[in-house]
């Protein structure tokens, strides 16, 4: 079997890095991906989260390049959903996702976009932390 997700969005926080008990890199983030739609002349929007890891040596450029706001392309394996209830006390889950490759969609000065590559699956290490 084989599942991939693909999803554009924003950063909602910055990333944070951390190291496994085994000494592997892994960075995190959370990815707010939006729709917006008209309905009877009222816009409309959601936003669905994403929790993203990323492992290893890629875990470090992610961490160093990204920020909250970066708009980024995210495609990945979905892990496991988890519940959480947000600032309104409204109920809500968030998907958590281990990317396998990153791509950086806000242009730079010169006007290029930066790709990521993340390591094949048997170099992480999918510890929760």
């Amino acid at each position: 079997m084989y599942q991939q997700i693909t999803l554009i969005g924003n950063l909602g926080n910055d990333p944070e890095m951390r190291l496994t008990p085994s000494g592997k890199q892994v960075t995190s983030f959370s990815l707010a991906v939006s729709k917006k739609w008209t309905t009877d002349g009222q816009q409309q929007s959601k936003s669905t989260w994403f929790k993203i890891s990323v492992w290893r040596g890629q875990a470090e450029a992610v961490a160093t390049h990204l920020h909250k706001g970066s708009k980024v392309m995210v495609v990945g394996e979905v892990e496991e959903a988890r519940a959480f209830i947000d600032k309104s006390g409204n109920n809500r889950a968030s998907l958590e996702v281990t990317a396998k490759e990153v791509k950086f969609l806000d242009n730079r000065a010169d006007g290029s976009c930066i790709a990521v590559s993340v390591a094949p699956e048997e170099d992480y290490d999918p510890i929760p932390f």
